[in-house]
């Protein structure tokens, strides 16, 4: 990294209060922040659950952790940092010797602190290699898929990640100009291939949205992670997770209804024979948003969408 991790502007994370309220951190309870980031979340729960509440914290990305162990130095008897996916949080409770969680947070998608550093290859407004693997020592990076993948699957990975209309031109156009090496030279072959638009994000939002979903292989882990977070859940513990856009946010909605319910079985089938039996309810029936204040001073709160359940006997 070009920037000492304490160098790093301390800033509030988005529905900082909302997220509090909802999980109503106190002692002596264990938290899990599975998506652990600059810390920002971390430490307001650790200062809600004083003396003797606990906090996990989780990230894949090893600058996150740098930063956050940093930032939560005071905190250090209470809590507990390791790189690695909440989608294997039952590994780390294990490690721990945790009986449960009286709170889970996952805060989905791309952090300001990624997008702040270009040379991770998340941002299309500055210039660095394209990369937007969220650990630069895992799998194959966006460069590997733009310069690799036939045009067809190009294309079904920006219609479906990125929910881009014009992604069949899009990847035509990506695959007339590879390689590419840099993430500007790739915005604006996306930019081109778009064209004007009346909507105020910029044109290549939803390609560099796709590929990085794809890269990190983000939905699956999502929909994968969720049941087992709430199978860590005490009775009464609360899970609070953040989306930004529509797949993630559906995604979530989607595991606590089915999580809610006594019956999966199809509609149609007269008899249930599925035996599944509801763990949660869900606690915002429609999700919880930024307040105006929060987006005028954080733009990226405009799309956070809040959702919340809570474990049930």
């Amino acid at each position: 990294m070009t920037r000492e991790v304490w160098d790093y502007p301390d800033h509030r994370p988005v529905l900082y209060q909302e997220v509090l309220n909802s999980l109503s951190p106190s002692s002596p309870g264990m938290y899990l922040d599975g998506t652990l980031g600059a810390g920002g979340h971390a430490k307001g729960i650790l200062a809600a659950c004083a003396p003797e509440g606990q906090l996990l914290g989780l990230d894949v990305d090893p600058f996150a952790i740098s930063l956050a162990t940093h930032r939560l130095e005071s905190y250090a008897s209470r809590c507990f940092i390791r790189q690695g996916s909440y989608a294997h949080s039952a590994d780390f409770l294990r490690e721990l010797g945790w009986p449960g969680l009286d709170g889970a947070l996952l805060d989905l998608g791309v952090s300001s602190m990624q997008l702040d550093h270009p040379e991770r290859g998340f941002s299309f407004r500055q210039d660095g290699p394209l990369d937007m693997r969220f650990d630069s020592s895992q799998g194959p990076s966006a460069a590997d898929l733009v310069n690799n993948l036939p045009e067809k699957e190009l294309a079904d990975i920006i219609w479906r990640y990125g929910e881009e209309r014009f992604s069949r031109r899009v990847a035509k156009a990506i695959v007339h100009a590879r390689p590419f090496a840099s993430t500007l030279a790739l915005a604006e072959v996306v930019r081109k291939a778009v064209g004007r638009s009346q909507e105020k994000q910029d044109p290549a939002t939803r390609t560099f949205q796709s590929l990085r979903i794809a890269v990190n292989d983000e939905l699956k882990t999502i929909e994968q992670a969720i049941p087992g977070l709430i199978a860590l859940l005490k009775p009464h513990g609360r899970v609070a997770i953040i989306s930004f856009h529509s797949l993630e946010d559906r995604l979530v909605k989607q595991a606590f209804q089915r999580e809610s319910r006594d019956c999966v079985c199809p509609p149609e089938q007269p008899v249930c024979t599925c035996g599944h039996k509801a763990l949660i309810r869900v606690l915002t029936h429609r999700p919880i948003m930024a307040t105006g204040q929060e987006t005028t001073l954080n733009p990226r709160a405009r799309s956070a969408r809040l959702r919340v359940a809570e474990r049930i006997n």
